[in-house]
């Protein structure tokens, strides 16, 4: 059996390929500020995507969107600020979430939240 690690980083190969055949130009993977972590960042359509994976064995326990909860947002977002500063880049943002179940089922979901102002 799997640990949830294993099935994170199969998510994770698994959605840079899908993203790849999109389009999508991978600029990062894991991409770490502080205790932040952000799964892929890449560019497409002239905006800067911040990705999240979300990778489960089944939906037994709820979907694997709803675990990018408030709190999470947050971090994707301060980490986002951070790398945009970093790289001094000037590309509108975007936040999009991948889910993959059972390693068959991939769900890209773009514009997932916006950035709320003043958290």
């Amino acid at each position: 059996m799997k640990s949830k690690v294993q099935i994170g980083k199969q998510g994770e190969y698994l959605a840079l390929n899908f993203l790849k055949k999109k389009g999508y130009q991978i600029l990062e993977t894991n991409w770490r500020f502080r205790n932040k972590e952000i799964d892929i960042i890449a560019l497409h359509h002239n905006k800067i995507v911040f990705i999240e994976v979300k990778s489960r064995k089944n939906t037994m326990f709820g979907r694997p969107e709803d675990a990018v909860n408030k709190k999470k947002q947050k971090h994707l977002i301060e980490a986002a600020e951070a790398y945009v500063i970093h790289k001094e880049l000037d590309f509108e943002p975007r936040f999009d979430v991948i889910t993959i179940v059972n390693q068959t089922q991939i769900r890209h979901l773009p514009n997932a939240f916006y950035p709320e102002i003043n958290q």
